[in-house]
């Protein structure tokens, strides 16, 4: 019975309530050992009447066991995962063992549990039960969350306890019970009366702690200060201890035998037959209650009790049970094997770093990154070989670097010093977590040192990356000169492409062509398959459309793209991500934008990124300027810059400088605009970053008009299109050309048709966009209102499509003054971007059950996205939807 928690069994009542009829939820009950955890969670079983009910517990022993938590869970519903999507199903058997196949991404394994649950919710509601998460191998805990995020409109509850004060599910903090909770408490567990000063030296004593309370009331009074409270877990742990000791031989070894083994009883019976101890005598512990044996399971009573056994066995004696559960689970069971054998040895075995390099390949495999790398460093420790260490720690370091855990990966690698594998894994790290020189730096040194002229190409290239963040142009310059001396004597495709985009990129920079360079590049990257296999690099296949920006490059780059992202490990998909936003911004994909954006984002912030996090803040605030979110862009900026400042990211700076000169074109004000835009072109020119598609002279040209300084304005036109010549790319000369027919007296009809044959050849509806509302204008001030007319209901019509509300609304004015009747579109209520999303991808055709695996999501919570859109368009139909999108 529980004791003191009526609102917190309330919250749990109502989570499984909302479940029963529909609406998902999730919640983490935190807290330290003994304080309730896994009393709530029995009572969240007991309240799961007429509900399947699914558990598991975090057990210490098997935490690097990839997936272990995750088989228990979503065993009963198995029978289901024929009737998942075919991808998420093949994911998900990978990653559970069931079947072989390719490495796959944890992202997939999440989608599949979601997937799968919700399927199996279909029976009848689903209830899932977590104890000690903070024990679940992390490959199971970020697929349960991943699912548990976005559990909205299914039938599904997931409870789970943890220790984690930061958990990934909301939370509900236990701290102890009350004086009066406390009395009821002891006094229902005492067959004598306890007096209100015990209980209240007790309460003190143990913070509310219910199990110190109960494992310590009476026996332990005489240990209780006064002045502070008592070190719980340790006085419990040797509470504990002393209880095993009472026990006879017999029931001491079989226990400690069990809190070696875990919790099956098969292999816990295996265990002691191989060491000549009789399993019955677990029956004493049972008796003792210590442990429950019921269903073949072996399950300490709390996990403290297991802990304490397990420390109470001397060492030697340890290790010789590790060596007994090995040969008992047996060579079938080949990770449990590995790491209880790893556990029976003291000093270096090369067996057994053999056996754990195994179960670290198998991890990998499987995108078990963390298990990955716990198997790699373990091997590394037990391997007699010095070089073998290193490339052990240069392994579990990659793992650890793909799992998102960035200063563990560095702490790898500072045991190995200067060896190749750690200086390119480390300038990769830099390059997105710490110094952008010290990245370009590292990999300069150690393509000079590299034996061959493909991994010196490759090196090179990343150098180039680095550069392109710093905006350094000088050492870019240099180092496609280095590119380009080595390129004779590369062999493989893919240095070779990587090395003609990077040699493009960086004259690029600095305008000094590299256009021709870039689509050999992208030619040869083209080819599926090429860079799938390097996650650190998948990014690339994204940089040579956007610095093309025409619509005739990319297109296969794209596809292959969208087949990589859904393989790219954490650690490498923010970077990856970022491009893929940037390139959907500079299309009229915006929505996608956003929401990729918002996902970078988010992943950069778990995994301490900064590059990209900064970047992709700079990227999604210019987005939201051209939008008219005022407040949002001035937010993201606030934030971008700091990082920006902090770490030489120039490019980003840049990025958010000219955020802010759109913002304020867009909501009219041009002299706030001018100055930003001022400050932006001071900062290209101190360094010396010449890209015309980088340069802000058309925007300066626009405020500067508005200003009336048309002279000014005509001087920054004519550098830009000197520029955007010597480039020769279509986006950055459609430009040139619309600031000329601002300017032009006469004679402006060619300079804006030239521009829209330009626009043409790109895909950023937006730019067109804005030389149809400036060409509609200038015709307009001419009288020719007739011909200003279908540019500037052009102009309204993508503006809206786009959402940016500021620019429709200055399209709008000028078509008014041409003296048309405007028909603007209904805005109606704003649709979220997750909502935005189920819309565009209904629109396009594909079913329900097509758009939750596209976008991670149930196909319940999609038909709730589009019920919420249907209420606030005011439509009934998925016809009527397409009508109403862009």
């Amino acid at each position: 019975m529980l004791i003191g928690r009526d609102s917190e069994r309330q919250r749990i009542e109502r989570l499984v309530a909302s479940a029963r009829i529909g609406h998902g939820g999730a919640l983490a009950i935190t807290g330290e050992p003994g304080v309730g955890k896994t009393a709530l969670l029995g009572f969240a079983a007991e309240s799961a009447v007429g509900m399947n009910v699914l558990r598991a517990a975090g057990i210490e022993s098997e935490k690097e066991i990839p997936f272990g938590a995750l088989h228990q869970v979503l065993r009963p519903a198995l029978g289901r995962l024929g009737e998942i999507p075919g991808p998420q199903a093949q994911a998900l058997s990978v990653a559970l063992a069931l079947r072989p196949g390719p490495a796959i991404d944890r992202f997939a394994v999440g989608a599949a549990t979601l997937s799968l649950l919700c399927r199996f919710a279909e029976e009848r509601p689903v209830a899932v039960l977590l104890d000690d998460l903070h024990l679940v191998d992390g490959s199971s805990a970020d697929a349960l969350a991943f699912a548990a995020r976005r559990l909205v409109a299914d039938p599904v509850v997931l409870l789970a306890t943890t220790r984690s004060p930061d958990p990934p599910l909301p939370a509900l903090a236990l701290t102890g019970i009350d004086l009066a909770a406390a009395d009821e408490l002891v006094s229902s567990r005492s067959d004598v009366p306890v007096s209100p000063e015990l209980i209240a030296r007790l309460h003190r004593a143990t913070a509310g702690n219910p199990l110190a309370l109960i494992e310590l009331a009476g026996s332990r009074l005489e240990h209780l200060s006064p002045e502070a409270p008592l070190p719980v877990s340790a006085e419990l742990a040797r509470a504990f201890a002393s209880q095993a000791r009472s026990l006879g031989a017999g029931g001491r070894a079989a226990l400690a035998v069990a809190s070696v083994a875990g919790t099956d009883l098969r292999v816990v019976a295996s265990a002691c037959r191989v060491l000549g101890i009789a399993v019955d005598a677990l029956a004493e512990a049972e008796s003792a209650g210590l442990v429950r044996i019921a269903g073949g399971r072996v399950e300490f009573r709390h996990p403290l009790i297991r802990a304490a056994v397990y420390g109470d066995t001397d060492p030697r004696r340890r290790r010789v049970i590790h060596r007994a559960v090995a040969e008992a689970v047996g060579p079938h069971d080949a990770d449990r094997h590995a790491w209880h054998r790893a556990e029976s040895v003291v000093g270096p075995d090369a067996q057994v770093a053999d056996l754990l390099v195994q179960a670290a390949r198998r991890a990998h495999e499987r995108s078990a990154h963390d298990v990955a790398a716990a198997a790699f460093e373990r091997a590394a420790r037990l391997s007699p070989d010095v070089s073998r260490h290193a490339s052990l720690c240069v392994a579990a370091a990659e793992s650890a670097w793909l799992a998102g855990e960035t200063r563990r990966s560095v702490s790898l690698l500072d045991e190995v010093g200067g060896e190749a594998g750690a200086v390119e894994l480390r300038a990769a790290i830099a390059a997105r977590t710490g110094s952008l020189t010290e990245a370009r730096d590292l990999c300069r040194i150690a393509a000079r040192e590299s034996a061959d002229a493909d991994s010196a190409v490759v090196l090179l290239a990343d150098a180039v990356h680095a550069c392109f963040y710093l905006g350094d142009t000088r050492s870019g310059v240099e180092l496609a000169h280095e590119i380009e001396a080595l390129l004779d004597g590369v062999v493989t495709p893919k240095a070779r492409g990587l090395g003609q985009m990077a040699a493009g990129v960086a004259r690029i920079l600095a305008n000094r062509g590299g256009a021709d360079q870039i689509r050999a590049g992208v030619g040869l990257l083209a080819s599926t398959g090429l860079l799938r296999d390097d996650r650190r690099r998948v990014s690339w296949l994204m940089i040579g459309p956007l610095f093309l920006r025409d619509a005739d490059s990319g297109e296969e780059l794209r596809r292959v793209v969208a087949d990589a992202r859904a393989e790219t490990a954490v650690g490498t998909l923010p970077a990856l991500l970022f491009h893929v936003a940037r390139d959907e911004a500079t299309t009229n994909q915006w929505v996608r934008a956003e929401a990729t954006y918002d996902e970078a984002t988010r992943l950069a912030r778990e995994t301490g990124q900064e590059t990209d996090l900064a970047m992709c803040l700079a990227g999604l605030a210019w987005l939201r300027a051209r939008l008219g979110d005022e407040e949002r862009c001035r937010a993201l900026v606030a934030e971008a810059l700091p990082i920006c400042r902090a770490r030489d990211i120039h490019i980003g700076r840049v990025w958010s400088l000219f955020a802010l000169g759109e913002l304020e074109l867009g909501l009219g004000d041009p002299l706030k605009a001018l100055a930003h835009l001022e400050e932006l072109a001071a900062l290209l020119e101190d360094l010396r970053l010449t890209d015309p598609d980088l340069s802000p002279a058309p925007e300066l040209t626009d405020a500067m008009v508005r200003l009336g300084r048309r002279d000014d304005a005509r001087e920054v036109a004519r550098r830009y299109r000197a520029e955007a010549a010597a480039k020769g790319q279509p986006w950055a000369l459609g430009r040139a050309e619309r600031t000329l027919g601002m300017l032009s007296e006469d004679g402006f009809d060619t300079h804006f048709e030239a521009s829209l044959r330009h626009h043409a050849r790109t895909l950023d509806d937006f730019e067109t966009a804005r030389t149809r509302l400036a060409y509609g204008a200038r015709l307009r001030r001419a009288r020719r209102r007739v011909d200003a007319r279908p540019h500037l209901h052009a102009a309204l019509e993508t503006f809206e499509n786009l959402r940016a509300a500021r620019w429709a609304d200055l399209a709008a004015v000028e078509l008014g003054a041409t003296g048309e009747t405007i028909q603007r579109r209904k805005q109606g209520e704003t649709l979220t971007p997750q909502e935005l999303q189920v819309s565009l991808l209904l629109a396009e055709g594909k079913t329900t059950r097509e758009v939750a695996a596209a976008l991670f999501l149930s196909p319940k919570t999609i038909e709730y996205h589009l019920r919420k859109v249907y209420t606030k368009l005011g439509i009934r139909s998925r016809a009527e939807l397409a009508d109403r999108l862009p």
